[in-house]
């Protein structure tokens, strides 16, 4: 049996169904002084991606441009036992023709609504978002994962466990 860290390590199609079966992500880039510029996002996750769109002006993507580096975080669970997640480390490819943009958040906006295809009106959000944001497609380098679910509670008094322990 494992033990540590790698009893709770997911494997890689564990971390891939996690991706694409969460919606937001942290986003950590490097400011223009070193420090960590941390933001949440809406993401997709497809054909084993994130990507994400987001405003061209914005600092995060003022800090990319400057330094290609960051880190992302996605995680789950309320409860020690309940922890899920996927830390990476990589670069951000920038994504600035109109069409791909586009693309991205067609798909953002259609996660955001549950999946559900808005049609005429989800066309006319993302053609009205597009022009100003740019598209944002994180290549991993290091990846570090967790899922407590799969560790047992530790043995309680007379033989019984733990319940809601961290």
């Amino acid at each position: 049996m494992a033990a540590g860290r790698d009893a709770v390590r997911m494997s890689d199609e564990e971390i891939a169904s996690f991706l694409a079966s969460q919606l937001k992500v942290q986003v950590a880039t490097l400011g223009p002084e070193g420090w960590p510029h941390l933001t949440t996002l809406f993401y997709v996750y497809d054909e084993g991606q994130i990507a994400w769109w987001t405003y061209a002006r914005s600092q995060k993507v003022l800090n990319l441009r400057r330094d290609p580096r960051l880190s992302v975080l996605v995680e789950s669970g309320d409860d020690y036992d309940q922890l899920r997640g996927v830390s990476m480390q990589g670069t951000a490819r920038l994504v600035e023709d109109y069409d791909s943009i586009a693309t991205i958040g067609a798909a953002v906006v259609s996660a955001m609504a549950g999946g559900v295809d808005l049609g005429e009106l989800g066309d006319q959000i993302v053609a009205a978002q597009a022009t100003k944001r740019v598209g944002v497609v994180f290549e991993p380098t290091r990846v570090m994962s967790w899922d407590h679910t799969k560790m047992s509670a530790p043995p309680g008094p007379k033989g019984g466990t733990h319940e809601g322990q961290g």
